[in-house]
């Protein structure tokens, strides 16, 4: 049978192409060589590594201590059990809803391993090795990536796990090496962290998450040190050893970190290896990320897109879902007005990170005269309320313009507290907007009209 668009994977990117796609009037099948639907997202990624946050910082009192101590604990005995519980129950509602979902826009799916026979046809190989041939107008490659696995790190999911592998848990470790500090070393050592697991985050390079705010950033490095976290930058790893009684990590600098649990969480890998993108000419990098224009996300290949972490940066769930989108739209002729310039960042982390616009490192680049205004969340009564030591909010302004640059956050709600900067960024907003409105009290979102006035302070009327 032939489609107008095939679906490879089922994770952000695919889901959204599939129902625009079906939403258009097309005929669509989804493929996913998973055991369910969802993809990297549901099953490994996203919700997974958000819910095991949540329920960590629920049962571990986390929230309360800046009130009860660090001693506090809503449940003394935290077991993996307790977490995978809860992990579950989500996973299985998120499989649901997206079922759900398919159910109602009529888009078909298989549970099969895909491979190219040409520009418009696709074989298909289900578990069982049943074989099939699907036809298709338009096609999305949206497979995502796996963890990166170098030969020479001994993974055996006894002593060294990948960031999959840490799902799988069979008990809590008492010591804990983390390699690579990018987003999802950080989400990983601060979750465990939480848990008062003393934690070692290891990263070769001399700083981390370089397209953060470097005052963010280093207030975020402050307060892992603070907690008892070690954070060795500037650590090239020369060996990872397992052994029987504990794992070793030997550093480039003749220093060896003994932990119970290694994990290897340096980069990933697009999972195109077995598509045969050679039959119809589409290249991959040797990360197994696959080129595409920026603007339509086609590659090389007119009728084949890709979206999602297999063409690489930003890998958001939220970005990867607009990619999706768009691709459908223009696989179908659907003109689509230019995406706004900034989209919000999240760092799931302990504490939690986002950031949308530019960086005070870009604005200062561009050699643009800017002011900045800063609100400390303890300066919020809400702030009080929470027991809230920690956390803050950054705004840069435009002296010239006045208008909103950058907005950059780290602590509780981050995540959710973003958009208010988003949407003043993309609506073309200024420090008067923050200093002439009204904000619930109290809020933490009160924070954003300290900054405001922070900054209106020191840049006047205009």
């Amino acid at each position: 049978m032939d489609y107008d668009m095939l679906v490879i994977g089922s994770g952000p990117s695919g889901r959204r192409a599939a129902v625009q796609s079906a939403k258009l009037g097309k005929s669509v099948l989804v493929v996913d060589r998973g055991r369910r639907l969802g993809g990297v997202s549901v099953h490994t990624g996203t919700i997974p590594s958000k819910t095991l946050r949540e329920t960590v910082l629920n049962l571990s009192g986390w929230r309360e201590r800046g009130f009860y101590g660090r001693g506090y604990r809503v449940k003394q005995d935290i077991s993996v059990g307790d977490l995978v519980e809860r992990l579950h129950k989500t996973l299985d509602h998120e499989v649901e809803v997206l079922q759900h979902q398919f159910m109602r826009n009529t888009v078909k799916s298989a549970r099969a391993a895909v491979k190219f026979l040409g520009p418009n046809k696709v074989s298909l190989t289900s578990d069982t090795g049943d074989y099939s041939e699907v036809g298709f107008a338009n096609a999305l490659i949206a497979v995502g990536t796996r963890p990166h696995r170098p030969r020479e790190v001994p993974f055996d999911k006894t002593r060294v796990f990948d960031s999959d592998e840490m799902l799988e848990l069979d008990r809590l470790p008492r010591t804990l090496t983390v390699i690579g500090a990018g987003v999802i070393g950080v989400e990983y050592a601060t979750i465990f962290s939480a848990l008062d697991v003393p934690v070692t985050l290891v990263e070769p390079r001399n700083s981390i998450l370089d397209f953060v705010d470097r005052e963010i950033v280093d207030d975020f490095i402050h307060q892992m040190r603070d907690r008892g976290m070690t954070i060795r930058l500037g650590s090239a790893v020369k060996e990872i050893r397992s052994k029987p009684d504990a794992a070793e990590v030997e550093l480039a600098d003749g220093r060896t970190i003994r932990s119970e649990v290694v994990l290897y969480a340096a980069g990933r890998t697009g999972n195109v290896g077995s598509l045969g993108l050679d039959v119809v000419g589409i290249d991959a990098d040797s990360r197994g990320r696959i080129k595409v224009d920026p603007q339509s996300f086609q590659t090389s290949v007119p009728n084949i897109y890709a979206a999602g972490d297999v063409i690489g940066f930003p890998s958001l769930a939220s970005t990867s879902m607009e990619q999706g989108r768009v691709a459908a739209c223009h696989a179908f002729g659907v003109p689509l007005p230019p995406p706004p310039e900034t989209f919000p960042y999240g760092i799931y982390a302990v504490p939690e990170i986002s950031t949308v616009g530019q960086s005070e490192e870009q604005v200062r680049e561009s050699g643009a005269a800017y002011e900045v205004g800063v609100a400390r969340f303890r300066e919020t009564s809400r702030g009080h309320i929470m027991g809230v030591n920690t956390g803050f909010l950054k705004l840069l302004f435009s002296i010239e313009t006045r208008r909103l640059l950058g907005a950059h956050i780290i602590g509780e709600g981050a995540t959710e507290l973003i958009h208010i900067g988003q949407a003043v960024i993309n609506l073309g907003g200024t420090v008067d907007f923050f200093v002439n409105n009204t904000f619930n009290y109290p809020t933490l979102a009160e924070a954003y009209k300290i900054a405001g006035l922070d900054a209106w302070n020191r840049m006047g009327r205009g």
